[in-house]
């Protein structure tokens, strides 16, 4: 592959670190870190649905930065109210000024920026929260800031093909040349998969392959490390596996 493009939110870090973080400081009792990820994957869910109606103009912002969390605490009948959510919503941003990498997609981007592959992200969200978990991540040291796109920039979210496709003309990327890394089966293996990409699933979260699903993915792997020993030695290793 001569282009690989990277998600961001758990992705490249594991944003579940900052939700239980700031779950266990804004809630009271005896939750287990079991009982908190489920929480935080049920959120997600949340997160998702709740992005696309705010891309589409149906709610705010502010109600899909504060529904999420409402929603997931009245599906585990945990009391919350508006002004707890939103205060929710801010420190979970603050959290996130602390993320980090995974250890072995550090050395994954270096490799590739050694190999001299084309780097780039797409990755969905507000333009300058997102630009701030960039800037964290330090990103910038691999990636040039003319090869970073964010949904909130362009006008259109993953899994829209616009979106992929604006990056193509951009980038003049080759499709049978370029894979793209991401946690969501809908937003990032569907959105890649329909414009012809490669796509390479990070389960880390081991949810489960849609039935029927109209794409598959091309590697799915459940761990960092698996995803770098993908791309180890630039694909010429004898593995199959090493596909990059």
């Amino acid at each position: 592959m001569d282009t690989i493009i990277f998600d961001v939110d758990d992705t490249l870090y594991d944003q579940a670190r900052s939700f239980h973080q700031t779950f266990r400081t804004m809630f009271e009792g005896p939750f287990t870190d079991k009982e908190i990820d489920q929480i935080y994957r049920v959120s997600r869910k949340h997160s998702e649905i709740l992005f696309d109606q705010s891309e589409a103009g149906e709610i705010t912002q502010f109600e899909w930065q504060t529904g999420r969390i409402i929603k997931a605490c009245n599906e585990f009948n945990i009391p919350i109210d508006t002004e707890k959510a939103a205060l929710f919503h801010y420190s979970y941003v603050e959290e996130q000024q602390k993320i980090i990498l995974f250890d072995e997609v550090e050395v994954l981007l270096e490799t590739l920026y050694t190999q001299g592959k084309q780097l780039a992200i797409l990755t969905n969200g507000e333009e300058k929260h997102q630009a701030k978990k960039i800037e964290q991540l330090k990103l910038i040291k691999w990636i040039p800031a003319e090869n970073i796109f964010i949904s909130g920039t362009h006008g259109y979210a993953k899994p829209k093909r616009e979106i992929f496709e604006i990056m193509e003309e951009k980038l003049g990327l080759d499709k049978n040349k370029t894979v793209y890394i991401g946690d969501s089966f809908e937003k990032d293996i569907i959105g890649a998969k329909q414009v012809g990409w490669h796509a390479i699933w990070m389960n880390h979260r081991k949810r489960k392959l849609p039935e029927n699903a109209a794409f598959k993915p091309d590697q799915e792997v459940h761990h960092a490390k698996e995803l770098l020993e993908l791309f180890r030695d630039g694909g010429t290793g004898s593995s199959s596996r090493h596909l990059y």
